[in-house]
């Protein structure tokens, strides 16, 4: 696939880096030259420096035959402008974009554009460890105000079941893995100490259910 990495900051360089790694064709587009440093020197994509707003630089990188555009410079505004340019103007089939600042991300999102903020993910994963040490997130949807957490079933809740543990809280248990098999787990699944759940909550329900955990009841 061909792909358009806008910015090329620590994030766009390692981005570029990793799917040019993979097997991807990469054009990676910056105003400032000495930026190009932050590549790896093992990546053999192109590098084009120029102003990604400016008339013809986007034509320039091909961005007819592009498969997928990142925007991913410090700047919501350029980003925001290029991702709604690739997917309306030349229709680019996946077009993602870096949310900088927080303050910024409606602007993104009135776009109707897939956006990863950084900041506000970087900060729920600091918050998480520091609150739900006993609970290890795998998986995040959208900006992390949903996860996906491995718990390990404490020893005082062995010969309980799944609706006990959960009851009340806003969260839903997806899988239960027993003795290295898993399972869809419903309200009257019994567990066993040592049993890993794989739960679906928000950080307010994880925190809770925490608390439930530890106190054991």
């Amino acid at each position: 696939m061909y792909v358009i990495v806008v910015g090329c900051g620590r994030v766009g360089a390692e981005l570029a880096a990793n799917l040019s790694a993979r097997g991807h064709d990469v054009t990676v587009v910056d105003f400032v030259g000495s930026q190009f440093r932050h590549l790896d020197p093992a990546y053999r994509g192109r590098t084009i420096e120029a102003e990604a707003m400016a008339e013809g630089v986007l034509e320039g990188a091909g961005i007819r035959d592009a498969g997928a555009l990142a925007a991913v410079t410090n700047s919501d505004a350029v980003n925001s402008v290029v991702g709604h340019v690739a997917r309306t103007i030349y229709h680019v089939p996946s077009v993602v974009v870096r949310n900088y600042d927080p303050r910024w991300r409606s602007l993104h999102e009135s776009m109707g554009l897939t956006t990863v903020s950084t900041t506000a993910w970087g900060a729920q994963r600091l918050e998480e460890l520091i609150e739900l040490p006993t609970l290890r997130p795998v998986l995040s949807a959208g900006h992390g105000e949903v996860e996906v957490y491995e718990v390990v079933v404490p020893p005082a809740w062995g010969g309980r079941t799944v609706g006990d543990l959960t009851r009340d809280l806003e969260c839903n248990v997806i899988a239960l893995a027993q003795g290295g098999r898993a399972a869809i787990a419903g309200p009257d699944t019994v567990m066993q100490a040592g049993d890993i759940l794989h739960v679906g909550a928000s950080l307010a329900a994880a925190g809770a259910l925490r608390h439930r955990l530890a106190k054991g009841a």
